[in-house]
């Protein structure tokens, strides 16, 4: 039989791990998925976040950058082995002139953007404390990307323009589920059926009062 002890260990490991891996997924921009954004074609939970932020002017632009800037190193070392420039980032990402396009986009795949919003913060959360922040994320985004690809037919038959979800997004919805603690004292005692009391006899409680 497994101590608790260990179980409890085993399951918090395993949450520090799926939060990590969430974290470079989300962080360094690895593609998840492909949908129409704002700012063009967006494939990262970051890349949609950003662009609404850049066009609501939510944050200053260099926390955005600072947002933008590590992916865009993994994606120009993938690439052709060179570094980006810190003042080309919104160029990379096509978000200089974001604040002028138009909003429809996001409107219609606001599940997308909701869930974006919930991944990203999620990731950085969970590095301090792992919850369900980012579960909920990965369930908004896994719904918009459903109801976008087979509820709506495609406006366009570009294979380049149409939603796409990559590989990489069920390894982000299995990291953001093993994010969750789960306390095994307590489901236990929420599981347990609850003790019958013991009640006295009639032939006992006669006999005391006799």
């Amino acid at each position: 039989m497994a101590n608790p002890a260990q179980s409890k260990g085993w399951i918090k490991n395993l949450s520090s791990i799926a939060s990590w891996t969430y974290f470079i997924l989300i962080i360094f921009q690895i593609p998840l998925f492909r949908v129409p954004c704002r700012s063009g074609m967006c494939m990262s939970p970051i890349h949609v976040t950003s662009s609404q932020l850049i066009s609501s002017e939510i944050f200053p632009v260099p926390v955005i950058k600072t947002l933008l800037y590590p992916g865009a190193i993994v994606h120009g070392l993938a690439t052709d082995m060179t570094f980006p420039k810190w003042d080309n980032v919104l160029d990379l990402y096509n978000l200089t002139n974001v604040k002028e396009a138009s909003a429809v986009p996001d409107l219609q795949r606001l599940e997308v953007l909701a869930g974006s919003y919930f991944s990203v913060a999620g990731a950085f959360i969970g590095l301090l404390k792992p919850g369900r922040m980012g579960m909920f994320g990965s369930l908004l985004l896994v719904w918009g990307l459903v109801k976008e690809g087979i509820l709506k037919k495609p406006a366009n038959t570009d294979p380049s323009k149409t939603v796409y979800v990559y590989p990489t997004m069920v390894i982000a919805v299995i990291c953001a589920f093993s994010m969750i603690n789960y306390n095994l004292k307590k489901a236990a005692r929420a599981a347990a059926p609850p003790r019958p009391t013991a009640k006295p006899l009639m032939s006992s409680s006669k006999s005391k009062l006799k």
